[in-house]
């Protein structure tokens, strides 16, 4: 009986601490942008920290999910990237998918897979372990984050209104990212800062 005790008393303590422990937060629109470093497919290692200066755009991605091929093959995310350089804005692709998952390539198969989809992000960063990307609880290819210049996140949620892999409804939709960079162009603060990601899940190793 004082031994069951004992072990009724641990299995209580552990629960309570278990259920004590911070989980991990998601990043807070207004707040610093998390940190981070990643092999990137024109060499090297991308830091975020680098980019301070300037308004940076993450785009998680999997070419092999049909709401990310919606909007590349109908043209519409090139063409809000091609919006983003004008504006000096730097697109960074994420690639979370782990080694074996959906949606996993190297740098060349990156590359390529932009210049057939006439894409052009200024980089693309290699998240195989996933550690980027939980640290911006991403859950969703395309899911999006505009971060400003000073390193605060602007924005986190979806591309558009409208939650298909349908391209027919693309004229339609507003698209979150685009109002946000004519809002910055003009120095308004972006009036849809936070909205519903949607799409495929991110295929993260394990």
């Amino acid at each position: 009986m004082f031994s069951q005790r004992i072990v009724g008393f641990f299995v209580l303590g552990l629960t309570l601490l278990l259920a004590a422990s911070p989980a991990r937060a998601e990043p807070v629109v207004g707040q610093p942008a998390p940190a981070f470093s990643g092999a990137a497919a024109e060499g090297g290692t991308l830091n975020l920290a680098d980019l301070r200066g300037k308004t940076v755009i993450l785009e998680w991605t999997n070419h092999e999910c049909p709401f990310v091929r919606k909007h590349y093959e109908s043209g519409n995310i090139p063409k809000v990237q091609k919006q983003a350089a004008s504006q000096g804005v730097v697109w960074l692709q994420v690639i979370s998918s782990g080694p074996g998952k959906e949606g996993y390539v190297d740098a060349a198969t990156a590359k390529k897979l932009n210049q057939e989809r006439g894409a052009t992000p200024a980089n693309v960063v290699f998240d195989p372990s996933g550690t980027i990307g939980k640290l911006y609880a991403a859950t969703n290819t395309p899911q999006l984050f505009i971060i400003d210049p000073k390193g605060v996140l602007l924005y986190k949620g979806g591309i558009d209104s409208i939650p298909s892999a349908d391209q027919d409804d693309i004229a339609t939709a507003e698209n979150y990212i685009s109002s946000a960079l004519k809002e910055l162009a003009a120095g308004k603060p972006i009036s849809k800062a936070v909205t519903k990601p949607y799409g495929c899940t991110v295929k993260y190793a394990g």
